[in-house]
């Protein structure tokens, strides 16, 4: 499998098209300042700047990136901008609700599991209860304390292990990192490209 129909999940790509007089230097001399980030490295070759990010600091405008390449091409009908930047945030919020499904799946089966052999108590406890024998009238008149019934915990112990088992957790952090990953996925990619071309064109 090509691993560019995949790679789109933690890659972020995109153009912009320079201004007819700007040239390369120009471009990546208004670009470096956003890669003097404390814990970011950069190097310049050609028209083709690579960078690298490490414990970048959470002021970092561009911190859930990890690196990325940006590389300008001169055609005929301008030079434009491509870059291609990679970030494990989005990937971590990419898998983190299949991790959690995961677990939900293995919540509700562990719960059949557990779900046979209760339901065989609790019938055998109700046919115990079905058999007991009835106090004795002598007994009674003789003012002897009644036999202790069973707890009726069944119901309690039914509810107990249903929230024990429940997947509704596992779901409910499953759906929060899938809109995470979504919002990023999209905020990211617009504030990018509005961050690079706020930066080409400074004065």
């Amino acid at each position: 499998m090509n691993a560019r129909f995949i790679d789109w999940i933690w890659h972020v790509r995109g153009s912009l098209t320079l201004a007819p007089e700007q040239s390369s230097d120009d471009a990546f001399d208004r670009l470096r300042p956003l890669f003097r980030e404390t814990g970011t490295s950069h190097e310049l070759a050609s028209d083709t700047l690579t960078f690298r990010k490490k414990d970048q600091a959470a002021q970092d405008k561009m911190s859930v990136f990890d690196g990325g390449v940006l590389q300008i091409e001169k055609g005929t009908a301008g030079s434009v901008l491509h870059y291609c930047l990679t970030s494990r945030a989005l990937l971590f919020c990419f898998l983190a609700p299949l991790l959690f499904l995961g677990f939900a799946q293995l919540t509700v089966a562990i719960g059949k599991f557990e779900k046979a052999p209760t339901e065989a108590e609790d019938k055998a406890g109700k046919d115990k209860k079905k058999a007991e024998v009835p106090m004795n009238p002598i007994d009674k008149a003789l003012g002897a304390p009644a036999p202790e019934k069973p707890k009726q915990d069944g119901a309690d112990k039914a509810k107990e292990r249903e929230k024990k088992h429940s997947p509704t957790s596992a779901y409910v952090f499953a759906a929060i990192f899938a809109a995470l990953y979504v919002i990023g996925r999209i905020l990211e990619d617009r504030r990018l490209k509005a961050l690079f071309r706020k930066s080409l064109l400074a004065a």
